[in-house]
């Protein structure tokens, strides 16, 4: 069972590089002893960390995200603390630790089936560490931001949320694909459809699907309830039938009252991620849906499936720094 690591204002200090005459928001961020002491504190944002892979593992795809959250932090504190983005806005609370779980994960081989309906309850354990941490944070009265891990983590943000306030709850998603796949046991493909059929998911919005890697059943699916799910395609952006903007406006009209935000990585040209693409938004076009979201408050952002190294070799240092500023800017929309 993983246990939440709570981070000490002198951990987030030795992951800041601090300067004469310059302000880190590492010197700045709030800390705090334990989940207790949450509605104490002055931020409205709650930062936590998941640094996992099962789910992505459970799903077949190539995993790493374990290694995004310390990379993506780092990053985050060691933006300038400006008028714009002072850093107390924010309170850096820490991660959940899954060394264990890996371990346990890392010894089996999803081609087997015995080993896949292993990992998946792994997953499921893992379901339970994430929503009850994510629950307390909402108990606070605070909006949780959450890096790391695979898209899998979805279901237990989307559960503790619904929990919270005690109705099924409203998403954007970022996304190449709709992370609607079947309930065949707990995986990073499917965490939509598991919050659907526990009740938790209200209406659902997608944004930049691609044509290419979502069936047309599902679409059709989809386009047979258009009061619970709304998507958009990439392709029709480049086709110039709609664009990114006023797709995501539509997205935040259509997600109206308590609404998060999730954004898959793999949604960005070029970015690290388990299912990376060639093709794909660019970070410019992703952090102008999110400045669109200051016109509206929303309960969560959800930052799913990066890497800074992926398990096949394949890796980058931007994907941690791609993250610190969709971070930020959701930090700077929000307030």
């Amino acid at each position: 069972m993983g246990s939440l690591n709570i981070y000490t204002g002198a951990h987030i200090l030795s992951l800041t590089s601090a300067r004469a005459g310059e302000t880190k928001l590492g010197e700045r961020v709030q800390t705090v002893s334990d989940l207790n002491a949450l509605p104490l504190s002055s931020c409205k944002l709650v930062l936590l960390g998941l640094p996992e892979d099962i789910g992505v593992q459970a799903n077949f795809g190539v995993t790493g995200s374990r290694t995004l959250w310390e990379d993506a932090l780092r990053a985050l504190l060691n933006i300038q603390s400006t008028e714009k983005l002072r850093g107390d806005e924010i309170a850096v609370l820490g991660h959940i630790d899954f060394t264990e779980e890996t371990s346990r994960a890392r010894a089996l081989d999803a081609g087997s089936a015995a080993d896949l309906e292993k990992l998946r309850t792994i997953v499921a354990g893992i379901d339970d560490d994430v929503s009850g941490v994510v629950r307390a944070i909402f108990a606070a009265g605070k909006i949780p931001l959450v890096v790391g891990g695979g898209h899998n983590n979805a279901y237990p943000i989307l559960k503790a949320f619904s929990e919270s306030f005690n109705k099924p709850v409203n998403t954007i998603n970022i996304d190449a694909h709709s992370d609607f796949r079947a309930l065949e046991g707990r995986h990073s493909g499917n965490g939509f459809s598991y919050a659907s059929k526990g009740g938790f998911l209200g209406s659902y919005a997608m944004v930049g699907l691609h044509e290419n890697y979502n069936s047309q059943a599902i679409i059709d699916h989809f386009r047979s309830d258009p009061e619970r799910f709304q998507l958009s395609f990439f392709d029709d952006f480049i086709r110039e039938n709609d664009s990114h903007s006023r797709a995501f406006q539509n997205a935040l009209n259509y997600t109206e009252g308590l609404c998060g935000l999730e954004i898959d990585l793999d949604s960005i040209a070029g970015m690290v991620t388990s299912a990376m693409s060639p093709s794909g938004f660019s970070m410019e076009q992703v952090r102008d849906m999110i400045a669109q979201t200051a016109r509206r408050q929303l309960f969560y952002l959800h930052i799913a499936e990066g890497a800074s190294k992926l398990d096949d070799g394949r890796e980058s240092k931007l994907t941690a720094k791609a993250v610190a500023y969709l971070l930020s800017d959701f930090i700077k929309a929000q307030y």
